[in-house]
Formats: C-alpha cells, sequence, structure tokens
C-alpha cells in the first residue's frame, strides 16, 4: 500500500509541476466577442462590446424610423393610398417593404461610408466599440442635417438650452435626430398634399354631375374610384411617384 501511496504522490507532483508550463491552445488566440469581432484590450471590454450590441439591435427599428427616409416615403405611400381611395390595396406589408427596399437603396452610399470609418476598424481590433459608434455616427449626421431645417434645429437648440453651434456637425445626436423627423414629416406631407389634389379634383367633378343628373343613391367613390385608379395607370404613376422621391434625395 505505501508503494501504491508514494507512487500516486509521486504522479500528482508530475502533474502540477507539468501544468504551470504547459499553454493551453486557446490562450494565443487573440480574446473575441460572440460576433467574431476581436476585442480590444482584452476580455475586460468583453461585457461593454456585448451591451453596446445588444442596445444597437434593441433600438434597431427607432434607429431605421428616425434616421433614414423610411418616414417620408410611408408617410407619401399612405396619402397615395388614400387618395386612390383603395382601402387596403395595396397593402400595409407591400408598402412597408417596398419602402424599406427604397430606404436600402437611398442609405447604401452612407452604410459604405459607416462600414470604412467604424466597423472595418472594430474588426481589426484597433478601435473600441464605443469609438465605432462615435466614428459611424458622423456619416448619419450629415446625410441628416443636408434634409433637416434650420428652423427645427433651432427649435431643438432654443429646448435644450444649448449654444448655438459654429458649424452645423457640432450639433449632438440628440438635437439632430428629432429635428431631422419633423422635415421629414413635413416633407412627406408636402408631397402627400400634391398627390392628393388631381384626385381629389376627380372627385369633386364625379361629384358635383351625379347631384346635378340626381343620382343621389349612388355613391361618387363608386365612380371616381375606376376613374382615379384608370388615371394613375395610364400616367404610370408609380415610376413617377418612386422617381420623384428618389430624386429628392439625390
Amino acid at each position: 500500500m505505501r508503494k501504491i501511496r508514494r507512487r500516486v504522490v509521486a504522479a500528482l507532483f508530475v502533474m502540477t509541476a507539468t501544468a504551470g508550463a504547459a499553454v493551453p491552445i486557446w490562450a494565443a488566440a487573440p480574446p473575441q466577442s460572440a460576433t467574431g469581432l476581436p476585442i480590444p484590450g482584452g476580455t475586460a471590454s468583453l461585457p461593454w462590446t456585448i451591451v453596446v450590441l445588444l442596445t444597437l439591435l434593441a433600438l434597431l427599428p427607432a434607429l431605421l424610423l428616425s434616421m433614414t427616409p423610411f418616414v417620408r416615403l410611408l408617410v407619401v405611400f399612405h396619402f397615395l393610398r388614400q387618395a386612390l381611395g383603395t382601402q387596403n390595396t395595396p397593402t400595409n406589408q407591400t408598402l412597408v417593404g417596398l419602402a424599406l427596399f427604397l430606404t436600402y437603396f437611398i442609405m447604401q452610399p452612407v452604410g459604405v461610408a459607416v462600414n470604412e470609418a467604424a466597423i472595418v476598424p472594430l474588426r481589426s481590433g484597433s478601435i473600441s466599440a464605443f469609438e465605432a459608434v462615435a466614428r459611424g455616427s458622423v456619416p448619419l449626421r450629415q446625410f441628416m442635417l443636408k434634409y433637416t431645417r434650420e428652423k427645427d434645429l433651432a427649435l431643438f437648440i432654443e429646448m435644450a438650452k444649448e449654444p448655438r453651434p459654429r458649424q452645423p456637425e457640432d450639433l449632438p445626436m440628440r438635437i439632430v435626430v428629432p429635428a431631422y423627423i419633423l422635415s421629414e414629416l413635413r416633407a412627406g406631407f408636402q408631397i402627400g398634399t400634391v398627390l392628393f389634389l388631381p384626385f381629389l379634383v376627380i372627385d369633386l367633378v364625379v361629384a358635383s354631375i351625379t347631384t346635378s343628373v340626381g343620382m343621389m343613391m349612388l355613391p361618387p367613390v363608386v365612380i371616381s374610384t375606376p376613374l382615379k385608379i384608370l388615371l394613375f395607370v395610364m400616367v404610370d404613376g408609380w415610376n413617377l411617384v418612386i422617381g420623384s422621391l428618389l430624386k429628392s434625395f439625390y
């Protein structure tokens, strides 16, 4: 028994001595996040990287609505459907999908700029997640300021009691984003009103004709809706509307 104990103790001593000198295979690999991105500063910044990524994913729908042309496109499509008199055609899913792909088409150059300024350095491990967010916000801020009215910016600067900046690029995002949303809503209502006018004329003409001939039991919408759809198809309305919306951003 003593010989067996001595052998066990000797084996444990050898294993303990060699364990300190051995280097695990995974110790040489650089720390990476769950997304495969290198983590600058080691594993200490891993929790903060996860927090930033999860926060961005949670805020993605709000960012899509507030920092892209999605709001203007959806407002215009809603006005167009109301002007045509088709309550559920095209469906909401169709209009939202069209607005999403048009938003991607418009924002693609901005996405390329964000990728070069923030995502590529983050993947290489040269900057942290917070620096990537700061760098990536610069192209977005420039895009939003291009379509934001000075009146809307002045409103939020006054309400926030911020000093007037030397240039618009110095404004924080908490001022630029709501001012951009107001400007986009105003632009969407302007375009929607212009689209509504010709169809409103058709409704007035049809209503006056049906009233003058004594067709009181026939709703004017039954006659005006096919005429409006026919006019919209004859002038290639979808091409004109989409083309005008895209040209407003270029």
